[in-house]
């Protein structure tokens, strides 16, 4: 080829559409396991009646992060909620601060049963925020928390999942923050009814390497949030992260539960955003 006609050709590459990600297929005689969900308040501007209707022209089959005042209206459109709200305290107040406990305990061991009763199988925690408190030491009062709930939790048959966040960006002072220290607490409860949602945005933040982390420590996630890096939008060509490849890693690893979409759209249809987030995401 001469220089006229490669350059031509350069001319020609580069200014063709860019492409959307492809969907990854599986090797041959493997299928997906996981389930798709997506998390209510990323889609405030909908009402939770619309929600439920995008979600299932979108092909999922659950919507979390609920109330229990909310439960009934998704379950009657015939959806499931993979994962419910725990206690009003929220994200910055939690397990590491024996103070809270008592209060904690009874928030959980009011909403387990309920939880149980409408076939939802799993409430979620938060380690609240460091407030100076040690590592090691919040590990010892998170588990002292923990325990009695989890024993409770194991009779119902729910599953009570701690979420990783990153304390960089979003959650400033947030305990834990990394997949090390999630893992510790997981180890110390050591209850199969214990363990911890994977947040790919914000473990991508704090700690990189997500394919070989969730690969390293499959057995101790048993839930999955989405987001764009770094503006947790679209989880599309725009951001840093490649999540065919990521969710090609998480169906190798034999993941049976659900990964939820948890980007907050930044186009001007956020129906259609996330309908592109579920083929991004099935593999």
């Amino acid at each position: 080829m001469d220089r006229r006609s490669l350059l031509k050709n350069i001319s020609a590459a580069s200014v063709a559409p860019f492409l959307p990600f492809p969907t990854v297929m599986l090797p041959e005689n493997t299928e997906r396991k996981f389930k798709h969900s997506v998390c209510r308040w990323c889609y405030n501007n909908f009402t939770l009646e619309e929600l439920c209707d995008v979600a299932i022209d979108c092909g999922i089959q659950s919507i979390e992060l609920l109330n229990p005042s909310e439960w009934d209206v998704v379950l009657s459109k015939g959806l499931k909620i993979a994962l419910s709200n725990g206690s009003p305290l929220g994200i910055t107040k939690g397990w590491n601060d024996p103070n809270l406990h008592q209060q904690l305990q009874n928030d959980l061991l009011d909403i387990i049963p309920k939880a149980a009763d409408k076939g939802i199988p799993q409430v979620i925690v938060f380690s609240g925020n460091r407030n100076g408190l040690p590592d090691f030491q919040a590990l010892e009062f998170c588990a002292m928390g923990l325990e009695p709930v989890v024993k409770v939790a194991e009779r119902y048959n729910v599953r009570i999942i701690m979420e990783l966040l990153n304390s960089k960006i979003n959650h400033i002072d947030y305990q834990c923050d990394n997949t090390p220290w999630g893992v510790s607490l997981v180890d110390k409860i050591g209850s199969p009814n214990f363990k911890l949602l994977y947040d790919i945005y914000h473990m991508q933040i704090m700690e990189g390497d997500v394919i070989r982390t969730i690969t390293d420590y499959k057995d101790y996630i048993a839930h999955f949030h989405t987001g764009g890096v770094p503006e947790r939008h679209e989880i599309d060509e725009t951001q840093e992260l490649y999540y065919p490849a990521i969710m090609k890693a998480i169906a190798a690893n034999g993941f049976e539960g659900y990964v939820a979409q948890e980007f907050i759209p930044a186009g001007t249809d956020p129906a259609k955003s996330l309908k592109e987030g579920v083929r991004i995401c099935s593999v």
